[in-house]
């Protein structure tokens, strides 16, 4: 990660972590940056010796309110047994820390989580290494988490001022998305672009005529791929752990379920993927089989979002190429599951 970034940029964003670091009384160490994307995080070591993750939120990507918030929601899901991070006070008692405007950086908010042990379950991209009996294991697990964040988020009241945003209607298709308007980027063909027109008309009509099963909805990660999923294993007893919070928002709980499966669509055991997730999740929560019957409609509202994910970062040096796969794929899959 560090030798994707100017030498000089990273010691200035070294010094930005310190500066965030004065906060929690640990500011003289060298922090190791581990991923610098939407966030910089940074593996750092508190006063006691543990090691903890500190983030520097980009600037204008998520308000206060929306970072104290999924800061909050953690913090419940961690109290009702969930294996996710928590956060850790400031030395004055604070979740989140704002930082002033200074040379290359912008106003923005830090944060220190705690740190969570475990092996990510994989890297997109590159194929599952895990024989098709362990990933029975791991995603009866996952699907077993997930449906209890659920079960957590609809028995917790959020605290007044809570605000996160929704991945409904307006945030997957409206003519705003949160990940951006996939059907009228630069980057597109003219016939990507027609097509994913029409998909967005057909989409929208899918959501306006989902049956009741399918229209639970509530708080969500809305972001559950492989590298978001860390496996632990202690004395022989495997656990799943969910990481990484920062798209969590309200939405279709099938939206959930779609994120997990879909980078997992090639894998030669996906059946044995799908009926994994599904047992596990119905292991705590129900979900029918009429529920069930639209899930490939959110498997292609996913696979959507990248489109429109990409498309606002062309500073990425692989952005138009992904712009241009993702299109193609997304229309494939949507056309494979008779929504084209």
């Amino acid at each position: 990660m560090s030798a994707e970034l100017p030498k000089t940029f990273r010691n200035a964003l070294d010094d930005r972590a310190r500066q965030a670091l004065v906060h929690w009384g640990v500011a003289e160490q060298s922090p190791e940056l581990l991923k610098y994307r939407e966030n910089a995080v940074f593996r750092v070591r508190l006063a006691d010796g543990r090691p903890a993750a500190l983030r520097l939120h980009r600037s204008g990507y998520h308000g206060e309110a929306a970072l104290r918030s999924e800061l909050q929601f953690m913090a419940a899901l961690a109290e009702g047994g969930l294996a996710v991070p928590q956060p850790i006070a400031s030395r004055d008692g604070r979740l989140l820390v704002p930082l002033p405007h200074w040379h290359a950086f912008a106003a923005q908010h830090a944060d220190v989580i705690d740190w969570v042990d475990g092996e990510s379950l994989g890297e997109s991209g590159k194929p599952l290494a895990q024989s098709p009996e362990r990933l029975v294991e791991i995603f009866s697990a996952l699907g077993a988490s997930m449906a209890e964040m659920h079960n957590l988020a609809d028995r917790w009241t959020p605290p007044e001022g809570f605000w996160r945003a929704a991945w409904d209607e307006e945030g997957l298709i409206g003519d705003r998305p949160l990940w951006g308007r996939f059907w009228d980027c630069e980057g597109l063909s003219a016939a990507q672009a027609s097509a994913l027109s029409k998909l967005r008309l057909d989409l929208s009509q899918g959501l306006a005529s989902l049956p009741a099963p399918a229209r639970d909805f509530g708080l969500i990660h809305a972001d559950l791929v492989r590298e978001n999923v860390l496996v632990e294993d202690k004395a022989g007893d495997m656990r799943v752990k969910l990481i990484d919070f920062d798209d969590a928002g309200y939405g279709y709980r099938l939206f959930d379920l779609a994120t997990a499966l879909l980078k997992n669509r090639r894998e030669p055991a996906y059946d044995v993927i799908e009926a994994a997730l599904i047992s596990g999740y119905r292991s705590r929560r129900n979900l029918s089989d009429e529920a069930l019957t639209c899930l490939p409609l959110f498997l292609v509202l996913r696979s959507l979002t990248y489109v429109g994910w990409f498309a606002e970062r062309p500073e990425l040096s692989d952005a138009r190429k992904r712009v241009l796969r993702y299109a193609d794929e997304t229309l494939a899959l949507a056309a494979e599951v008779g929504l084209r």
